[in-house]
């Protein structure tokens, strides 16, 4: 993919910030984020499915879903979005429930660029360093490009 997701994770402050661009505007990546089908395609590596229990992307709504590698092995996720601004903004908790009580609190802002072109970021901000160290040692930051490279492919697909 020509678009990298850059991701910057300070020493000694509990959170990272990630940014992408894209080749569609910002409406088609918001869409992405809160269209439960559509995002149960792209969110994670291919080597996980993804079943979506509930989402209620609107602010103060929730969402929960779980994903399942080869063997059976299941990872369930769930959080809370805070505020949901169409186009622009998603304020948002997210919890791994293998790993309780350590929830981030996620910033996603999306900003249209000249070309039709897009660009998201955001901030993870967790309870502490060693949480989020935990989380990109466990293999979050290849998990979040993977499956960003596989919105920009369903975003191509659904505009051929």
């Amino acid at each position: 993919m020509t678009n990298a997701l850059e991701v910057t994770a300070p020493d000694g402050v509990p959170y990272l910030d990630a940014a992408r661009e894209f080749d569609y505007p910002a409406r088609q990546v918001f869409r992405a984020h809160v269209d439960p089908e559509v995002y149960a395609e792209w969110i994670g590596p291919d080597r996980l499915t993804t079943r979506v229990d509930g989402f209620e992307p609107v602010s103060g709504g929730s969402y929960r879903f779980v994903q399942t590698d080869d063997d059976g092995g299941e990872f369930a996720f769930r959080g809370v979005f805070h505020t949901v601004r169409p186009d622009e903004f998603i304020l948002q908790t997210f919890e791994y429930e293998g790993y309780p009580d350590h929830a981030s609190l996620e910033y996603l802002h999306f900003e249209d660029l000249p070309g039709g072109r897009s660009r998201m970021h955001g901030r993870s901000l967790y309870p502490s360093v060693e949480t989020r160290d935990n989380f990109l040692s466990s293999g979050m930051e290849a998990g979040m490009a993977a499956g960003l490279d596989k919105l920009e492919q369903l975003l191509a697909f659904a505009t051929a």
